[in-house]
């Protein structure tokens, strides 16, 4: 929302957040084909037991519409278990960062990939490129909920997730931001 005065396509509703895969076959594309344009996508990634602790926070909440993808009586350790199912049920159908970032041979396919725990970093990022301080609000903050992980659970979703975790890790290891200029 702070960066929509400045852009030039807005995608909004299911298009508002798309994978990397995507945006590199189709949206990208389209840009430069349609406008002319040759953005360098950008992505946030977050600790990955805290991105889905935020999920299941979130899906505290009944939605009337899709009662099914309630957490409402499920554990943070079932639902941990029920999000590395091959199969998982609507309640933990969430995705994957690791997924979303990558292409299917998993090659990382944006060109700067930022910490969700170090946001300034980002904030400096776009400050610089656009010449201006962008201020960002806080939405969709979920209610704090018991997200203990047991460390048997912890273990399956590490072995689980496991590239997911690498490029976390790696992520901190370069304070915070990747840049992959071959994107």
């Amino acid at each position: 929302m702070a960066l929509r005065p400045k852009a030039d396509v807005i995608f909004a509703k299911q298009r508002k957040h798309t994978t990397a895969l995507r945006f590199r076959t189709k949206i990208g594309p389209f840009l430069r084909n349609a406008n002319d344009m040759n953005p360098k996508p950008f992505a946030i990634m977050r600790d990955p037991i805290d991105q889905i602790a935020s999920w299941y926070r979130y899906r505290q909440n009944v939605d009337e519409a899709y009662p099914e993808r309630s957490t409402v009586g499920i554990s943070f350790d079932e639902f941990v278990l029920a999000v590395i199912e091959e199969e998982p049920p609507a309640f933990a159908a969430i995705g994957s960062q690791f997924n979303f970032l990558t292409s299917n041979r998993r090659k990382l396919l944006v060109s700067h990939l930022f910490a969700y725990e170090k946001m300034q970093l980002l904030h400096t990022f776009l400050s610089e490129h656009f010449g201006e301080e962008f201020v960002f609000k806080q939405k969709n903050v979920s209610e704090d909920a018991d997200t203990t992980l047991s460390p048997d659970v912890e273990m399956f979703l590490r072995s689980a997730r496991e590239n997911e975790f690498a490029l976390y890790d790696r992520l901190m290891a370069s304070d915070g931001y990747l840049h992959n200029p071959r994107v």
